[in-house]
């Protein structure tokens, strides 16, 4: 029977969340772990897990033996969100209240924090001498703080360049795709040159995937993306296809695009006529052959490898991330 990497995606995953759903449970006082619980019933395609577990495999390790490493990320990722939702004042999340709104910021904050020390807690049922995991972990959250610290600071600078910006993402968003494959191929026991290389996959793959994520925002179909098309114009955000329109445009053409920072957003209005801009400049293409570029560089990692199946998998993960719509 032929491997089918999608189905090993989903039969992976429904075991992670039978575990995953249960971690808080029973736990007091109420007022701590009842917001907790909330954060942790939110969905979510659950792909940090997923790289623990195939990189596990990857190596020759059991995904069975890395499932509380698993969750250890999941709970880094959702300590995150939590975090990002207060700073950015988001109201809602997955379709669901943001935790401060539905609760308030002390008791976010203070769930945030708890989730995040869930995690710690539940890695070391998986660590057994493998102190690295641990490392990982730490070097992980520190690298995405210092990301989120870049991003804040990107949204009162007038001037932002394209190394900045793949500096600001490989931290925020690349680092903890990172993070989730070497713990996963430390923790299944595989070499120096596996657990490199792994790396590198997440590393390039978390890059993929925000330069994707900056692309949807604005060619999406909104129905199918499930929030507004062009918000992160809106926002004024600086995003990748932002940043190189600047960088490419010449005149009028970049003083318009410039407005969108001196502005700090355009009008809703207006998005159409941005995005016309952005297509006649070629930054879509340009964005899409970054994509393909990190994707490419991400499935190269793969040659290193040996087991079959793990490898298919983070093939499909690679292509199917890269060339989602929502």
């Amino acid at each position: 029977m032929t491997f089918n990497p999608e189905l090993f995606y989903k039969q992976t995953i429904e075991k992670f969340e039978k575990k995953y759903q249960s971690v808080v449970k029973d736990r007091k006082p109420k007022s701590l772990y009842e917001p907790c619980n909330y954060i942790i019933k939110s969905s979510g395609k659950r792909l940090r897990p997923f790289l623990v577990f195939v990189s596990a495999k990857a190596v020759g390790g059991k995904t069975s033996n890395v499932m509380n490493a698993a969750i250890a990320v999941e709970l880094f990722h959702n300590f995150t969100l939590v975090h990002d939702d207060i700073m950015d004042n988001a109201k809602m999340r997955r379709g669901r209240e943001t935790l401060h709104i539905k609760y308030d910021n002390s008791t976010a904050i203070l769930a945030g924090d708890n989730l995040l020390a869930i995690g710690y807690e539940s890695l070391q049922k998986d660590i057994k001498n493998n102190s690295g995991a641990i490392k990982d972990y730490t070097n992980g959250l520190i690298k995405v703080c210092e990301g989120q610290s870049l991003d804040k600071d990107f949204e009162t600078r007038k001037k932002v360049s394209i190394d900045e910006y793949i500096e600001m993402i490989d931290k925020k968003t690349a680092a903890l795709a990172e993070t989730c494959c070497s713990i996963g191929a430390k923790l299944g026991g595989g070499s120096t040159k596996e657990i490199n290389a792994l790396k590198r996959y997440g590393r390039y793959l978390g890059l993929a995937f925000q330069i994707q994520d900056d692309l949807l925002d604005i060619m999406a179909d909104q129905a199918e993306l499930g929030k507004m098309i062009g918000g992160d114009l809106v926002e004024g955000k600086k995003t990748y296809l932002l940043l190189k329109a600047l960088e490419v445009a010449k005149s009028n053409e970049k003083k318009m695009i410039q407005k969108v920072i001196d502005n700090n957003g355009i009008r809703k209005n207006q998005i159409k006529k941005y995005k016309e801009l952005f297509i006649k400049l070629g930054i879509i293409k340009n964005a899409r052959d970054e994509v393909n570029r990190y994707t490419k560089l991400a499935l190269n990692q793969l040659k290193a490898l040996k087991n079959e199946e793990a490898k298919i998998s983070l093939e499909w993960l690679a292509n199917t991330l890269t060339s989602r719509r929502k």
